[in-house]
Formats: C-alpha cells, sequence, structure tokens
C-alpha cells in the first residue's frame, strides 16, 4: 500500500522552534534524504548520549544504516534502542546587519525510531548495494560484492520513514527595523557541494575507464530512488 504524502506529527516530530519553516511531506524530505550523503546518529548507551556521523541511504520508506557487527550502535539497535537521526544540507551563509540575526540557509530532516535487522542474505546484500548506489549511481554494478566473511563482519538495520518532520530555511537576513539604516553589508554567500575531477587510484593503477557518473557527479542532479510497487 502506497505510503501517506505526509507523516503523522507525533510529540517528537513536532517543530515547535520557527514552526512556520517546518514541514512534514514525504517528498519533501525523500528529496534531502537522497541528497544528502551523512547523517548524524543520536542514541543513549547506558547513561552517556552519543551522536556518530555515518553514511546511510534511502530504500523506500526505511532508512538504511549498517556497521561493524561488533560496534556499540548496532548493538544497541539490535535490542530495540530507539535512536534519532538528523541530515542536514547547507545552502548558505546569511550575514545580517546585527550579530544576533546571522544564520544559515539549510535544508533538514530528523528522524526518530527503532530499527529492524536485515538479516536474510539476499535482503541484505541489496540493502548494501543500495548504500554503495546512494553515493554513486550504479556502483554496486561496477565492483565486487561483499563476500561471506565480509557480510558475516557487517550488519545491517532498516529505520521505518515513520517519524519524521523536515525544517528548512531559504532568502536574506531578518533584520530588526531600527537595524535597516546600519551601514554594514547584509546579504547571502551560497554555497554548494561541487565534486573535483575524479582522481585514479595513486598506488594501483585501475584497469577499467573512469565511470562516466563519476565524471558527472552532482548531488543536485541525482535521481532520486524509485522503488518498484507490486
Amino acid at each position: 500500500m502506497p505510503a501517506s504524502t505526509t507523516f503523522t506529527v507525533t510529540p517528537e516530530t513536532q517543530v515547535r522552534r520557527r514552526p512556520e519553516r517546518a514541514s512534514y511531506d514525504r517528498a519533501a524530505a525523500y528529496a534531502i534524504l537522497d541528497e544528502g550523503l551523512v547523517a548524524t546518529v543520536a542514541f543513549v548507551a547506558g547513561e552517556t548520549p552519543c551522536a556518530i556521523p555515518m553514511a546511510y541511504a534511502r530504500h523506500a520508506d526505511v532508512l538504511l544504516l549498517h556497521g561493524a557487527s561488533s560496534s556499540r550502535l548496532q548493538r544497541l539497535l539490535a535490542g530495540g534502542g530507539r535512536v534519532g537521526v538528523a541530515v542536514t544540507l547547507v545552502d548558505g551563509v546569511v550575514l545580517a546587519r546585527s550579530a544576533m540575526h546571522h544564520s544559515l540557509n539549510y535544508r533538514s530532516v530528523v528522524v526518530f525510531g527503532q530499527c529492524s535487522e536485515v538479516v536474510e542474505e539476499g535482503e541484505k546484500l541489496a540493502a548494501l548495494a543500495r548504500l554503495v548506489d546512494h553515493v554513486l549511481p550504479g556502483r554496486s554494478a561496477e565492483s565486487r560484492p561483499p563476500n561471506a566473511l565480509e557480510l558475516r563482519a557487517t550488519r545491517v538495520f532498516a529505520l521505518p520513514l515513520e517519524e519524521v518532520s523536515v525544517k528548512c530555511r531559504s532568502g536574506g537576513p531578518l533584520e530588526d527595523a531600527d537595524d535597516l539604516g546600519l551601514s554594514h553589508w547584509a546579504g547571502v554567500i551560497p554555497l554548494e557541494l561541487r565534486a573535483s575531477a575524479p582522481l585514479a587510484d595513486a598506488l594501483h593503477a585501475p584497469r577499467g575507464a573512469v565511470p562516466a557518473a563519476a565524471v558527472a557527479y552532482d548531488r543536485r542532479r541525482f535521481v532520486p530512488f524509485k522503488e518498484v510497487v507490486p
């Protein structure tokens, strides 16, 4: 059954600070997740709060996370612990006439939930391929798949995209009326992620040509993942 176009607002996902910047639109959240590369995964280990940056991928309506089988996070996920995941894209530095109103233009997604482990071998291989293809589309078909030892050493978890909120800021500085006459420059410095030309392995010359997707690498032009609906 197709997922709802919007997420249900929960006490955890309700944006209270600047709610006019919030959205619970599924397509908006998926677009940010598909463009991003790094997620910060937050959890509590014992009495210690922890936050770990890690690679991720979206597959249909779940977020895929993976790591070494023996890691603290993987053990927590396997035990049913809840996590919070944040992905942020920074689009600009906002300079205001007053120090108080300097800001950033950004697009962000926050996800809360409980993961389930992907254990069936075929599903696990597909999830790991999706993680590779999130970084570079089609790359999993152009590289060696994980062997049995690597599969045992890696755990994969699926986090349902159910408790999700989006928050964005765009535009120029929001100034106090009394500051508008000040002589200080105000405006936006746009930022974007750009790739340089691919660099071949310096120690072992590659046997194949540079993939076309690597030459034309641009996160903004990635085609979002399309799931097959039976």
